[in-house]
């Protein structure tokens, strides 16, 4: 076999199976399936990954939508909590039985954890906090990364999507009124999320940078953050890195 060939068969390897390829995968690396901008211009809501292919995975954050958008995925450290609209309520469900139109995840094994300061306020100013504070512990800002927001939200407004079969006029606005969708304040919860500046119309809106999921310390609620006041008193979590470890190894 001609050298050109072994390459030829290597890429075609490489490149089955997957949206987004990263030949040098690293540990919180992020992957993804499906696109926002196929969904919202194309009206292309049909199964891209099936999540039994990632059951029950330690270090396993995903996020994203069910197939024909009936539903939000959310999974923490490989334990599902994906939501569904039943009988005009909310019906939460721990199997992988679903395939989802858009998804994303990475794997992380250990996080680091970081005070929000009372000047952020906003989501605008979370979303510039999440990104300094990713820089300072070495995360490369450049590339997609995960992060967590743990505590109780000033306010929160959520949505679990329920797209009408026989729609084919998808905005962004219509995504959110579509199923059930509401508000809370100070609620315990988990947040999580993905940031990229790189990938607006592929799995962050073009308004934002960051996509984010959540689910109540309650259990009683998960789904599709929209909006978010943080409070000074919750926690950012983010992957631990190896210049982090160095940074702060004791002597």
């Amino acid at each position: 076999m001609l050298p050109y060939q072994k390459l030829l068969i290597c890429l075609i390897f490489a490149l089955s199976g997957c949206d987004n390829v990263d030949s040098t995968v690293q540990p919180h690396d992020v992957t993804y399936h499906g696109a926002l901008k196929n969904i919202m211009h194309r009206g292309d809501l049909s199964a891209k990954v099936s999540l039994s292919e990632i059951e029950q995975r330690d270090n396993l954050y995903a996020l994203g939508a069910i197939e024909d958008l009936k539903g939000e995925i959310q999974i923490f450290d490989g334990r599902a909590m994906n939501s569904f609209v039943k009988n005009n309520k909310i019906s939460l469900d721990s199997s992988y039985t679903a395939s989802a139109t858009l998804l994303v995840k990475s794997y992380v094994s250990e996080w680091t954890a970081h005070n929000i300061p009372e000047s952020v306020k906003t989501k605008k100013q979370l979303q510039k906090h999440i990104r300094k504070t990713a820089k300072t512990v070495g995360i490369n800002t450049d590339k997609p990364f995960p992060f967590l927001l743990i505590g109780a939200p000033d306010h929160i407004e959520w949505h679990i999507i329920d797209w009408p079969e026989d729609d084919t006029e998808h905005s962004h606005e219509k995504h959110i009124r579509s199923g059930l969708y509401g508000e809370l304040k100070n609620q315990s919860m988990e947040i999580l999320g993905f940031y990229s500046d790189d990938h607006h119309g592929v799995f962050t809106h073009h308004t934002t940078d960051m996509h984010m999921h959540m689910r109540t310390a309650d259990g009683s609620i998960a789904g599709h953050v929209d909006e978010i006041i943080p409070n000074n008193g919750m926690t950012l979590k983010l992957p631990k890195t190896e210049s982090y470890e160095e940074n702060n190894s004791s002597d």
